[in-house]
């Protein structure tokens, strides 16, 4: 029962995530029910025709998760440390204590259980207190040579032993003094930030689907008929069942890795998923955009108010959301292996049973990967696409296979040594400007480091791929205004 704690709780938190965002688009759903039934059964029907009714299945087990292991898990510290959220972050204050000044009141209030670390600069010689009166004759800190920085692994003293309101700063200095400092706090469990995360991914998922069901009511409907048909095809149901199989099998598998098979599991189980996320999609595409051309299906939907650019954009989006709904079921599961992992090999190797926090730094670490290795498979979807207006199936394969190979190789033969060849680096970079540059999406190097990737390395791997996105849709869509349909 220790061990499932163990390797359960980091699941649990982000299943706790999911759930509060669930319930969140519950309370909107049914505030919209009393305003405006008719809207209400709408929304309804999208999501019960759409790919979000499995998305909301998978939160639904992900809910069940959450509300079953409730007595294993530690519920009264995650909801003080969301009670707490709100108030805790990094403080900054600026101000200017005169010459001679003492015990000058300076408002700034935090816990220092919640304490992470601080610094104060100061042009003079400067003591800080809590309380009035003690000035330098029994300072609490005194910043000399214009700094004081406290760290947990570092050597000064924290110095501060009870809750903060005010502090009084005094400077005997014949010259005034700008004092600047930053307290930086967080909760008791630090882990509820990605709590609030999942909250947040849930809400703005469903946001963009319905966004684009709005906003683009024709595409939405061609995109909802093609992941409907990508999703009830056999291969999407064997992709789906051999990439859990392969995950949970990659546990028990003898790595030979002196204590890095953690490392090993991951990256196995992450090329895995992206792997089977885009042959998902190269099929798809070939299926509902290169055989309904060449069988006059394209003709009969084109026949109707609906334009060829809608239709490219349409089987486009069509296509991103079954690859979204096999990376939220193989990422579940994924998760939950990697957090089994750490219990599994500390009991192999006859260790004492690791704290959860570890089994959840792992999975923690793995999550930008996930999302990295998305937006590879949408890049390839986009190029598989484009390919598709004017070549079948095994072209398409082909192509697109060359394209994932070169897109991770041609950085590397730009940089090799072969590049002082003029010949070889020209056609290195040559590759490395036409060809998207997947190897953005591998964090091979931060797994192997144990560090991870920064939200801002996200957000610019997204802006990369949607412009690579727009670039292969210009080309889908040049390729397929002039195509004879008849």
């Amino acid at each position: 029962m220790t061990n499932a704690t163990v390797w359960l709780t980091p699941i649990w938190l982000l299943a706790v995530g999911t759930t509060l965002g669930g319930l969140l688009l519950l309370g909107l759903w049914g505030v919209c029910w009393l305003c405006d039934r008719r809207r209400a059964r709408a929304w309804q029907a999208t999501v019960g025709e759409g790919i979000l009714l499995p998305i909301t299945y998978a939160l639904l087990a992900l809910a069940a998760l959450a509300l079953l292991a409730v007595p294993l898990m530690p519920v009264e510290r995650l909801l003080s440390s969301l009670q707490r959220l709100p108030a805790v972050g990094p403080i900054s204050i600026s101000t200017t204590i005169p010459a001679g000044q003492v015990d000058q009141a300076v408002e700034v209030s935090f816990r220092v259980d919640e304490l992470q670390r601080f610094t104060i600069d100061s042009e003079q010689e400067l003591a800080v207190n809590v309380e009035p009166g003690r000035g330098f004759s029994n300072p609490l800190l005194i910043v000399e040579d214009g700094r004081y920085q406290w760290l947990p692994s570092g050597n000064l003293p924290r110095g501060f032993e009870s809750d903060v309101d005010t502090l009084y700063l005094s400077n005997e200095a014949d010259v005034a003094t700008v004092v600047q400092a930053t307290f930086v706090t967080d909760v008791e469990m630090p882990e509820v930030h990605q709590v609030a995360l999942a909250t947040w991914s849930v809400l703005s998922l469903f946001a963009v689907y319905f966004l684009i069901h709005w906003l683009a009511p024709r595409v939405s409907m061609i995109a909802m008929a093609t992941a409907k048909e990508a999703v009830s095809q056999p291969l999407f149901l064997l992709l789906t069942l051999a990439g859990g199989v392969a995950l949970v099998t990659f546990i028990y598998i003898p790595y030979n890795t002196f204590g890095e098979d953690i490392k090993m599991l991951t990256t196995s189980g992450m090329t895995t998923i992206k792997v089977l996320a885009i042959l998902t999609a190269l099929w798809t595409a070939s299926v509902s955009v290169a055989d309904e051309i060449e069988g006059r299906t394209a003709l009969t939907v084109l026949s109707k108010p609906v334009g060829r650019r809608q239709f490219i954009l349409g089987k486009f989006l069509g296509i991103i959301w079954p690859i979204l709904l096999m990376f939220v079921v193989l990422g579940i599961i994924f998760l939950l292996t990697v957090s089994y992992k750490v219990v599994y090999d500390a009991r192999e190797a006859a260790k004492t049973v690791p704290e959860w926090q570890q089994c959840y730094a792992e999975v923690v670490r793995i999550i930008p990967g996930l999302v990295l290795a998305f937006f590879e498979a949408v890049v390839m979807a986009a190029m598989s696409v484009a390919i598709s207006t004017r070549l079948p199936m095994l072209p398409n394969l082909v192509i697109c296979g060359s394209i994932y190979v070169l897109g991770h190789l041609g950085p590397q033969i730009a940089k090799s040594a072969m590049a002082e060849n003029v010949f070889v680096a020209f056609v290195g970079r040559l590759i490395a400007v036409v060809l998207p540059v997947l190897e953005h999406y591998e964090i091979e190097g931060a797994i192997a480091g144990s560090s991870s990737v920064p939200l801002a390395y996200l957000g610019m791997a997204l802006l990369y791929s949607a412009l690579y996105c727009g670039a292969a849709m210009l080309l889908a869509l040049i390729l397929f205004e002039d195509r004879d349909l008849a």
